[in-house]
């Protein structure tokens, strides 16, 4: 599962803001109960006995070889922990790693029992909506709030430091992080524009300071807050106008500290509920303020706009169809850019790109202005599959693209293409046209000096189709350090498909190599070539599993196109984990079946993709208590 970074810090315990409990526990009632009962039939009749049979010699019974041991995961099979382990297990049995070729082996039949079994562990899971994440804004979403609320360049949060990409994470705001937003809070309000605005807003009324403090608070607070203010917190704010004013500040300058102490407290820098939940029920919706801000940080990284809080007012927003509404009006405005910038950009590997170190002397070429160019191709490409509504299965297979001048060299059609304008450009050659051909990713696939046919075929398995692909065993060698005599007069290929001839690695490479193959033809930046870095000739042909085979990257695109299935589901489980702000685990897999079912009738089209998670039971409830 590809971490994002869209989710600021989660705080995965119970946390108590301003007096609001927001315990974070599980609960939730079953699936119907047939399904319930052949998930636990199956796994008494055929996973236990398998894992007992072939496993635990090695992984139980007080022995934990690899670090996994099933003795618990027998006894509660549904529970979180068990249900990692027995991803982990099906992973290696697909892939033959598992059990060991010394081990006695189960049969093709048993295996592929085992694999159709573990898929309806999913089954013992309670409905739930699962962790509930109370996240701080990355450091985009709170340059673009400040940028929505004041005006200002989001650039000025540009001290803060980068998130580590991921799925929510267990921290608290540290000294030094809240000393940084108390320095941009003072940076903010020291621009001689946001000191004017403050004091158009907020003049001194006729009736009295601290009556015009309150008003002026309530309505900064509400929108900084992203939802009504209670009497407490303001207040809390309002004994700051007090402090300063006591302290012979005068009426702007109290205005300023308070609208400080609005920019540094919790309820501005997390999502927080409007108010406590008071029901017996174990898990609630999201009331409509959440949902608003949840929503506006997915589509846009920025606080709700004016309609989606009008309509949080009015309580409507938690009606599917308005929900559904909302997605199509967020989409085709431009700040939904940000769901590339957040979730397409990880999703795609991009985002170390800009980064990312190249031999100097083999690649010249990667300039800066050419990394952006591969970044803003992907980005355009991206959004206009969301924007026009097309199938995932374009992603891979596509006839257009968008390049520039620096861009449109690596493509070879430098005179067809000029000038440092990106624009939309039909592609003749059946090789390129979607991610799998684009300078962009292939780039990000490779090492600094040469193509990896193995990283490729892991980044298409894993980040396109949706497969794992387990760990390399820790005494492999890489390609370099082969002995070098015996490989001086092989080509790439032949040096990777050595590999192959190790039992241990063999059941992997089989699948990946193949595909890492099949874009050979492509150099480490993404230019067309005929021969690899030994002057011996690309061989791009392979069979995948199921005896397809091809002869060209075009081919082989065609393929990957093919699975179409696999292509939406993969997505859809990607783009559900970074709405979350969590892995998906136990009870998520179900809800993804059931979007998998509408998806798939409108064929695997983007914005119902995007639709169908913004309306679906865990992005729309909490848990509140066991």
């Amino acid at each position: 599962m590809i971490g994002f970074g869209h989710c600021g810090i989660g705080l995965l315990i119970a946390v108590s803001l301003s007096g609001l409990p927001l315990s974070l526990c599980a609960a939730g009632s079953g699936e119907p109960a047939a399904r319930l009962e052949e998930a636990k039939k199956s796994f008494v009749e055929g996973v236990g006995p398998f894992v007992r049979e072939y496993c635990t010699d090695c992984h139980g019974k007080k022995r934990r070889k690899g670090g996994l041991n099933f003795e618990a995961a027998l006894k509660d099979p549904g529970e979180t922990t068990s249900r990692r382990q027995w991803k982990q297990a099906l992973a290696n049995v697909k892939a033959h790693d598992m059990p060991p070729e010394e081990e006695t082996q189960p049969t093709e039949e048993e295996r592929a029992e085992f694999l159709e079994w573990i898929g309806k562990i999913k089954y013992l899971s309670p409905k739930d909506p699962g962790q509930f994440v109370i996240r701080r804004l990355t450091k985009t979403e709170y340059g673009n709030t400040l940028q929505d609320l004041f005006g200002v360049d989001p650039a000025i949060v540009g001290d803060l430091p980068e998130e580590v990409s991921g799925e929510g994470f267990l921290n608290n705001l540290s000294p030094l992080q809240s000393e940084q937003y108390l320095g941009i809070a003072n940076a903010v309000l020291a621009q001689p524009d946001v000191q004017k605005r403050l004091l158009e807003q907020f003049p001194a009324p006729a009736e009295g300071y601290r009556l015009g403090a309150k008003k002026a608070v309530n309505t900064l607070a509400r929108n900084a807050f992203r939802r009504p203010v209670s009497e407490a917190e303001l207040e809390v704010l309002l004994t700051v106008f007090d402090l300063a004013r006591e302290n012979e500040l005068d009426y702007a300058d109290s205005i300023r500290l308070m609208t400080k102490a609005v920019l540094v407290s919790p309820q501005f820098l997390f999502i927080t509920p409007a108010k406590p939940v008071e029901s017996e029920e174990a898990i609630v919706p999201l009331d409509d303020y959440q949902l608003a801000s949840r929503l506006s940080y997915l589509m846009w990284s920025t606080m709700p706009d004016e309609e989606l809080f009008a309509l949080a007012d009015s309580g409507k927003l938690q009606e599917k169809a308005v929900l559904q509404s909302q997605v199509k009006r967020m989409i085709a405005d431009p700040r939904s850019r940000a769901l590339f910038d957040g979730f397409g950009a990880q999703w795609l590997g991009l985002g170390d790109l800009a980064t990312k170190t190249f031999d100097p002397e083999k690649f010249p070429q990667m300039t800066s202005e050419l990394r952006v160019a591969m970044v803003d191709e992907a980005r355009l490409f991206f959004e206009s599959i969301l924007r026009e509504n097309e199938s995932v299965v374009r992603f891979v297979n596509s006839d257009y693209t968008f390049l520039n001048g620096t861009l449109a060299a690596i493509y070879g059609l430098e005179e067809v293409v000029t000038g440092p304008e990106m624009r939309k450009v039909t592609l003749k050659d059946a090789n390129r046209g979607g991610i799998l051909g684009m300078p962009g990713i292939l780039a990000t696939t490779s090492f600094p000096n040469r193509t990896s046919p193995v990283k490729r075929g892991v980044w298409v398995l894993e980040q396109v189709l949706g497969d794992h692909i387990p760990p390399p065993p820790p005494n492999v060698p890489e390609l370099e350090k082969q002995d070098q005599k015996e490989v001086e007069n092989l080509t790439l290929r032949q040096r990777t498909e050595l590999h192959q001839s190790n039992s241990t690695c063999a059941n992997c490479h089989k699948v990946l190599d193949p595909i890492g193959f099949g874009l050979e033809n492509f150099d480490a930046i993404g230019r067309w070539r005929e021969e690899d870095d030994t002057g011996g000739p690309i061989d791009s042909s392979g069979e995948l599993p199921g005896g397809k085979r091809f002869s060209t990257p075009g081919e082989l695109k065609a393929f990957i196109a093919g699975r179409k299935e696999e292509l939406g589901r993969n997505l859809t489980e990607k783009l559900l984990a970074y709405a979350l702000c969590r892995q998906l685990e136990g009870y998520d897999e179900i809800v993804v079946d059931h979007l998998m079912e509408t998806i798939a009738k409108d064929g695997y089209r983007m914005q119902t993709i995007v639709s169908e998670i913004v309306t679906s039971y865990p992005f729309t409830h909490r848990r509140i208590r066991n």
